[in-house]
């Protein structure tokens, strides 16, 4: 018999829906830079900021900052644990959606 659902399951970290577009954008990506996440999340700096940094808390993504050439460039990363949660939520939302089909 399959667990029943339980919506204490759902990991508030990601569910918000920036952290969630940023967690999906990066489980295919592994990695992207602040730019290109922005572009892709159609976010604002500060925003994008703020919502990186609750993930990084989290342990879900890893911020590097470097400079090429002169130019500052931060890469967020998808970590392991951030792609296990990530997974663990997709499938509490799936059993979600199955239990109201």
């Amino acid at each position: 018999m399959p667990d029943e659902f339980n919506i204490e399951r759902i990991d508030d970290v990601i569910h918000g829906r920036l952290r969630l577009g940023i967690m999906a954008f990066l489980s295919t990506a592994g990695s992207a830079d602040f730019t290109t996440l922005k572009a892709k999340t159609q976010s604002t700096d500060g925003n994008l900021s703020v919502q990186v940094r609750k993930l990084e808390e989290a342990n879900y993504v890893t911020v590097d900052k470097a400079f090429v050439g002169k130019k500052p460039v931060t890469t967020i990363t998808l970590t392991e644990a951030g792609r296990a949660a990530f997974v663990d939520y997709l499938d509490a939302m799936r059993r979600l959606i199955d239990e109201a089909g």
